[in-house]
C-alpha cells in the first residue's frame, strides 16, 4: 500500500519519538536535578505562610479570615506568626464556625504560644468547641495545657472527656496519673491507655489490677504499651507481675493479647519478660477460642 507524503512523515516522527524514550541514555539526563526532586518529603508538604495571611486574618471580613485561617493550616508549624493575630480573635470572639476553625488551625500551628488562649475555650458552653480547644491542647503542649486537659476529665460531655485522656496520655503528663485512675472509675475508657503510656512502678500493677473491674479490653488497652516501654520506665519485676496477672486469667482473650505482645515484643528485649510471656503463651493456648489452640 502506498503512502501519501504526510502519512511518511507522521510515522517518522512518532518512530522517532519512540526511539527517543526507548533509548537506554534517554531518561540519564545531565546536570543537577529541579530543586523540587531534591527535596525531602517533609520540605515538599511544607507550605510557606503567604506574606498577605495575617493582614487578610485582621481584616474583619468573614471570607477573608476563613481563606486565610486555611491557608495557616496548610503551613502547619510555619503558620506560627500567624498565632497572635488569630488568638486575639478567639479572645474578641467569633462566630460558631470561625471559633472552630481557628482552634483547629491552632493545633495544626503546633505553637505553644496558643495554649493559654486555646484552654480558654476548654470551658466554652458550646460542646463542639470544648472538643476541639482539647484537642488542641494535645498538640499545643505546655503546663497550661496539661492543667487544662486534666480539668476537662471531668466534662459533662463523654467525648471531652475521653479526648483529654488521650491528650494526657500524649503529653507525657506523668503529674495526670492520679487523675486518670479516677477518670477510669468513672468509666473514662480511654484513660486506660493513657495510664499505660505513663504510669511508673506499681501504678502499673495498679492498672492491672482494674481487669474484671473494667473490661477486658479497656484494662489491656493500658496494660500493652505498658509491658512494651523501656525497663527504664518500667522495670522488668512489674512486667513479670502483669503479665502474671493475665495469665490467671486463663481464658481465650487472655491468650490472644498475650500473643498478641508476645509479637510485638522487641528482639533485644528483656529475656527474662520475654520468657515469661512465652510461658503464658503456652499455658493459656489451650483455652477454647485461643490464637494458638486455634491454630491446632
Amino acid at each position: 500500500m502506498l503512502l501519501s507524503p504526510a502519512m511518511r512523515v507522521f510515522l517518522w516522527g512518532a518512530s522517532a519519538l519512540a526511539f527517543a524514550f526507548l533509548s537506554p541514555g534517554a531518561s540519564a539526563q545531565k546536570g543537577p536535578k529541579p530543586a523540587a526532586a531534591q527535596r525531602s518529603p517533609d520540605a515538599l508538604r511544607a507550605i510557606p505562610l503567604p506574606p498577605d495571611a495575617i493582614g487578610r486574618l485582621k481584616s474583619g471580613d468573614a471570607g477573608q479570615l476563613a481563606a486565610a485561617l486555611d491557608d495557616v493550616r496548610m503551613s502547619g508549624r510555619a503558620g506560627a506568626p500567624a498565632v497572635p493575630a488569630i488568638t486575639e480573635l478567639l479572645r474578641r470572639g467569633l462566630p460558631l464556625a470561625l471559633s472552630q476553625s481557628a482552634l483547629e488551625t491552632l493545633a495544626d500551628t503546633e505553637s505553644e504560644a496558643a495554649t493559654e488562649t486555646i484552654a480558654w475555650y476548654s470551658h466554652h458552653r458550646d460542646t463542639s468547641l470544648r472538643r476541639a480547644a482539647v484537642v488542641a491542647l494535645g498538640r499545643t503542649r505546655g503546663p497550661a495545657a496539661i492543667g487544662a486537659l486534666r480539668a476537662a476529665l471531668s466534662d459533662p460531655d463523654v467525648a471531652v472527656r475521653g479526648l483529654s485522656a488521650t491528650g494526657l496520655g500524649g503529653l507525657k503528663a506523668n503529674v495526670a496519673v492520679g487523675d486518670l485512675f479516677v477518670a477510669l472509675d468513672h468509666k473514662v475508657n480511654e484513660a486506660a491507655r493513657s495510664i499505660g503510656q505513663l504510669c511508673l512502678g506499681n501504678e502499673c500493677d495498679r492498672l492491672a489490677s482494674k481487669i474484671g473491674l473494667v473490661t477486658f479490653d479497656v484494662a489491656t488497652s493500658g496494660l500493652e504499651p505498658a509491658l512494651l516501654r523501656p525497663e527504664e520506665d518500667v522495670n522488668d519485676e512489674v512486667k513479670v507481675k502483669i503479665v502474671g496477672r493475665v495469665r490467671e486469667l486463663g481464658t481465650a482473650e487472655a491468650n490472644r493479647f498475650l500473643t498478641g505482645v508476645q509479637s510485638k515484643w522487641p528482639p533485644r528485649r528483656s529475656p527474662r519478660v520475654k520468657q515469661a510471656l512465652d510461658q503464658a503463651v503456652l499455658a493459656t493456648s489451650a483455652s477454647p477460642g485461643s490464637s494458638s489452640g486455634s491454630m491446632q
